[in-house]
């Protein structure tokens, strides 16, 4: 039975698919590089995220990329995001069965504690931890600060980070292909389930 969920938040809880390419076109353009497409974004999407964009700027290093991602989220011309479609109310039903849930994602929090507000999902987590490189750090701090279950605890990712984190520290992972990685890419690293839809999500995590 599933008592813990740690979630992603972009790709999983957020739908920033127009952002997200127009933001890594943009940061592209600044790095000397060209923009890049949906399908060529989607295809080759890895976290931690600088295992991405060492594939075209070998020599970028972390604190250039983390510079140029604060000029770009806050740039006005930036695509507004939005919650997926029922993802929401997924979670506050799994809030009323008592169910922990935390967040672990690399985002920002000048963009992920407004959108949290903004989603009506205010006082639901009992743990959030943002802006991190290599989420594997603040999941092992989830587990151990609040003495989880392992066998009761899923993480639930968009890309092939989050699978292969909680195969390192032994917990289940749930894929979802709503994100930015191809169902190609995911079906790769094995996660424990793959879902395709809300209702996909809801039956794993509620029966």
């Amino acid at each position: 039975m599933i008592k813990n969920i740690i979630f992603d938040w972009s790709g999983v809880i957020k739908d920033c698919s127009e952002s997200h390419v127009w933001g890594v076109g943009k940061m592209m353009e600044a790095f000397g590089g060209k923009p890049i497409s949906k399908e060529e974004l989607k295809n080759n999407w890895q976290q931690p995220y600088m295992d991405f964009w060492h594939k075209y700027f070998p020599n970028l290093t972390l604190e250039e990329e983390k510079e140029e991602y604060y000029k770009t989220i806050e740039r006005e011309d930036c695509p507004k995001s939005f919650s997926y479609p029922g993802i929401t109310e997924l979670i506050k039903k799994l809030k009323e069965k008592d169910v922990f849930l935390a967040v672990v994602s690399s985002d920002s929090p000048k963009t992920l504690l407004p959108e949290m507000k903004e989603y009506g999902l205010e006082n639901i987590f009992k743990e959030v931890i943002t802006d991190v490189h290599d989420k594997t750090e603040g999941v092992n701090r989830i587990l151990k600060d609040n003495n989880l279950d392992k066998t009761e605890t899923v993480f639930i990712g968009d890309s092939n980070h989050e699978i292969e984190i909680g195969k390192k520290v032994g917990i289940k992972t749930i894929a979802v292909t709503w994100g930015f990685t191809s169902e190609e890419e995911l079906k790769l690293k094995n996660p424990d389930y793959l879902v395709h839809n809300i209702k996909e999500l809801e039956n794993i995590l509620l029966k």
